[in-house]
């Protein structure tokens, strides 16, 4: 019989703080995340993201840490889930066998799991793009996964070359995902939302032909080159 290593799990998210960053884009909170929060390679599955109806995946990360091409213990994680997790898998990005598939994320939409994060591979494109519920993978592959363990649950892992703890706050949309350190998803959330603000600003600019463009040229030691 194999061993999981299960973990104490965090709090759920203040449902306030779910429907702020719901309206946020992955891009602006990237950006005020140092632009080092992402996971780079991780992208949506096909129309996964459709049911969201334009606005960001969120939720608390339950974390899970597999053996490459194995998902018993993700088979585990999705029996533990709370409605509104995200599940953010450390498959160590191996992409010979897929770690989850239809029959899966079928069963995350019933349990109200927010949404899927596979750093590794995932199978039944087709089906996944859908929309049921929002699936992000780093690639495809048709081969099942095996169902040998063994693994963790709730403990840190690694998506991407980024580290994410368990219950840290997980967004999603068609950029693909970052990932907000529990301690800091507030202070992160009011700098993103005052981008947003200035970025609809500057967008109202460019349409009535006003926006300053000084910032270019003060960036700039402009050295002009004849031509031979």
């Amino acid at each position: 019989m194999s061993e999981v290593r299960l973990f104490p799990p965090t709090e759920p998210l203040d449902p306030e703080l779910v429907e702020r960053f719901s309206r946020i884009p992955v891009s602006n909170l990237s950006d005020v995340l140092e632009r080092m929060a992402g996971f780079p390679g991780i992208q949506p599955v096909g129309g996964s993201l459709s049911s969201l109806g334009g606005r960001a995946m969120v939720g608390p990360a339950l974390t899970v840490r597999t053996r490459p091409g194995d998902n018993l213990v993700v088979h585990k994680a999705l029996d533990l889930a709370r409605p509104g997790d995200v599940l953010v898998v450390d498959a160590r990005g191996e992409l010979v066998n897929a770690i989850l598939g239809e029959l899966m994320a079928e069963y995350a939409a019933t349990r109200g799991i927010a949404g899927l994060v596979v750093d590794g591979a995932v199978r039944d494109q087709n089906s996944l793009s859908g929309g049921r519920i929002p699936v992000f993978a780093r690639g495809f592959s048709h081969l099942g996964p095996y169902k040998n363990g063994p693994g963790e649950i709730h403990g840190p892992v690694s998506i991407a070359g980024v580290a994410v703890n368990d219950g840290d706050v997980v967004l999603g949309d068609a950029d693909g995902v970052a990932v907000v350190p529990r301690a800091r998803a507030r202070q992160a959330l009011e700098a993103a939302e005052q981008v947003v603000a200035k970025e609809a600003d500057q967008m109202r600019a460019i349409r009535a032909g006003t926006w300053d463009r000084s910032w270019v040229d003060a960036s700039l030691k402009v050295v002009e080159v004849e031509g031979g």
